[in-house]
């Protein structure tokens, strides 16, 4: 059934393509396109394209570059920050954007009932307000060190007023109405999504030598879920760029005439498998422990990765800002022998059948994952944790439902992957507690962590920032929270009819406003 599913969506893509028009091969959708309610990857890369933020990224990853804004200035206290935004600009259906456009999408992402769960991304909010047409005010009870990185991200997308009123629940469903370089066509749920030039526009982050308007009419963004799929499609030329190479695939890729890699040495991304640690499988640190133990991130990164990534046993790359080093020897690395032990000493023994048993029950946690690569992955993890007497039992799902799932309790262990910057990027998205149920999917609830989450968001000076993150750290690695699994490299398959770009690692979305993308 694979290789006929394979098979079909191959045929599908063969279709040839007008010269201005690109596809962009990828893995898997997002549950919608709403920038103030997604999380996820899918949604950030197709958003970037729809919609523009208040303040830019360069592709260095630190530096905020104008974009909607033309330029800002901040008190010195650092609770008020005032925007000049730009009068030419235009959503797509040819309405003018004005600061009160701005201030409404900033808002509405802010606001409880939205209920988004990136929410703590904009800091303890005092007042958004347009005063006039070209001037945003946004004011803080409290310093935010990270405002304006923040505010470059996709949650901060300016949207239309009418359009999310008239769309209701279906805004980002069914349609969309944003200010960016492309603008909405069509989607096919777990099939395409389509994006047409916004004619006109010219307004692209300071960074980029092109500010508009796009150079291709219209990009199709086409789910493919089979990594062998994906390959086959960019070796073939039924697409011209891929942000998910697939493991297996890379190094023909490079090798491959008429396709290139394109790499980005600023991406920290990491993939872990989380505990629900509510559950009564995995409330225990001693079997969390012990799951750390068993697994052996080092063959899975030689031998299910071809070692194109990093086996992970941090929460973060070391190389990120605020790692603390002290963690280095710290770390649960393999060692099945000492994992057995802690499940002896947790009071789960081995039944007649080799699995681990307590009181009649045996440990069998259940473990939700996307489809394709990643349920390889967690197919790789239970055939490791059944060597120390552990069950895993897997429920694989669409993309487009697993992020429902996961705002559930029904599960023990998840999967997830994410891109960030610094610790406290990585941090402040999952261990606040009113981060639960998503994307806080631990249901982790510490009173001293969410001070120390707070300290260093308020921190005024690096080393503050630094020490309190950092006690963060330690404390969730001593309790065993996740899985690591392997940390990965920013790469794009491109064909070489498209002209040479730079990678961008914004959220993870590599080809960020997609204003660089044209045929030679």
């Amino acid at each position: 059934m694979r290789a006929g599913l394979g098979i079909a969506t191959a045929v599908a893509l063969a279709l040839p393509a007008a010269a201005q028009e690109l596809t962009i091969i990828r893995n898997q959708d997002s549950n919608h396109y709403d920038p103030a309610r997604t999380a996820a990857l899918s949604g950030s890369e197709v958003l970037f394209m729809l919609a523009d933020t208040v303040v830019g990224l360069d592709e260095d990853m630190s530096t905020i570059v104008p974009h909607l804004a033309s330029s800002w200035e901040v008190s010195d206290d650092g609770l008020v920050y005032t925007f000049t935004i730009r009068d030419d600009v235009s959503f797509c259906d040819g309405k003018k954007m004005t600061a009160e456009d701005v201030a409404y999408s900033l808002n509405r992402w802010y606001d409880p009932e939205t209920k988004s769960p990136v929410r703590w991304r904009m800091g303890d909010v005092k007042s958004i307000t347009a005063p006039d047409d070209t001037t945003l005010v946004y004011e803080l009870n409290a310093p935010h060190s990270e405002l304006l990185y923040q505010l470059a991200q996709s949650f901060g997308s300016v949207v239309d007023k009418e359009t999310v009123e008239a769309l209701g629940a279906d805004f980002g469903v069914t349609g969309f109405n944003g200010t960016g370089p492309f603008c909405w066509d069509s989607w096919t749920p777990r099939d395409k999504m389509v994006l047409t030039r916004h004619e006109g526009y010219n307004w692209g982050p300071a960074n980029y030598e092109n500010t508009g308007p796009a150079q291709v009419e219209k990009i199709t963004w086409q789910i493919v879920p089979e990594a062998a799929t994906r390959t086959v499609a960019m070796l073939t030329g039924q697409g011209e760029v891929s942000p998910y190479v697939p493991f297996i695939g890379v190094d023909k890729l490079r090798q491959a005439p008429g396709v290139e890699i394109v790499e980005s040495d600023q991406a920290f991304w990491t993939n872990y498998i989380g505990f629900k640690i509510t559950k009564d499988m995995v409330d225990d640190i001693k079997v969390r422990q012990a799951i750390n133990l068993a697994v052996n991130q080092e063959a899975m990164a030689e031998d299910l990765f071809f070692g194109e990534v990093e086996p992970a046993f941090s929460y973060i790359s070391s190389g990120a800002l605020d790692w603390d080093e002290s963690l280095d020897d710290k770390l649960l690395t393999y060692d099945p022998e000492k994992a057995a032990a802690l499940l002896d000493e947790a009071g789960w023994t081995l039944n007649s059948n080799g699995v681990r048993e307590k009181d009649g029950v045996e440990l069998a946690p259940l473990a939700i994952t996307f489809t394709g690569e990643w349920q390889q992955t967690v197919e790789a993890v239970q055939a490791d944790l059944l060597k120390v007497g552990i069950k895993l039992q897997i429920e694989p799902m669409d993309a487009t439902v697993y992020w429902g799932k996961s705002a559930t309790d029904e599960f023990d262990m998840y999967v997830m992957g994410f891109p960030y910057v610094s610790a406290g990027d990585a941090l402040n998205l999952y261990f606040r507690s009113s981060n639960i149920p998503t994307p806080n999917r631990m249901n982790y609830d510490d009173p001293k962590t969410d001070e120390l989450l707070l300290t260093g968001s308020h921190a005024t000076s690096d080393a503050d920032r630094a020490s309190a993150y950092g006690e963060v750290l330690a404390t969730v690695h001593d309790e065993a929270i996740w899985l690591p699994v392997y940390h990965k490299p920013m790469q794009i398959a491109v064909s070489d009819k498209l002209k040479p770009f730079e990678a961008h690692n914004i959220y993870g979305a590599g080809l960020y406003k997609g204003l660089q993308l044209g045929f030679k």
